[in-house]
């Protein structure tokens, strides 16, 4: 799914429900400017039992942050609630515990989202 001209600006909550498929190998939330200009690149990784988080700009590929737990299965639908500042993005997971990211494109607000992978989309809020 991608959406264009959303509006997610710092201190907004954006609340995402996906599921992931059973066979689930991953999927990726994706918010930005565009497909070449990627914010956070949010990525668990079934396979490897980790999230990875990275950053896109210009279409170059920053350096990879890897959290070592995955506190979702596959097969179940998940929570994701994601806020930003000028210098971080915070990744309130399903389990509750939080995870953070640089908001290495240091805006304040971001117009495109995209989730990819082998999961679903079952709700979208922003608050």
């Amino acid at each position: 799914m991608l959406v264009k001209d959303m509006t997610f600006r710092e201190g907004h909550e954006f609340k995402i429900r996906v599921k992931p498929t059973d066979c689930c190998s991953s999927f990726a939330i994706n918010i930005g400017h565009d497909p070449e200009n990627i914010a956070l690149h949010f990525n668990p990784r079934f396979e490897t039992g980790n999230i990875v988080c990275n950053s896109l700009s210009g279409g170059s590929w920053g350096d990879e942050h890897c959290e070592g737990v995955l506190p979702f299965c596959r097969g179940e639908e998940c929570k994701f609630y994601i806020s930003f500042n000028l210098q971080d993005f915070y990744i309130r997971l399903p389990n509750g515990s939080t995870m953070t990211f640089p908001n290495r494109l240091g805006d304040m607000k971001y117009k495109f989202f995209d989730v990819s992978g082998d999961a679903r989309i079952v709700g979208i809020k922003i608050k």
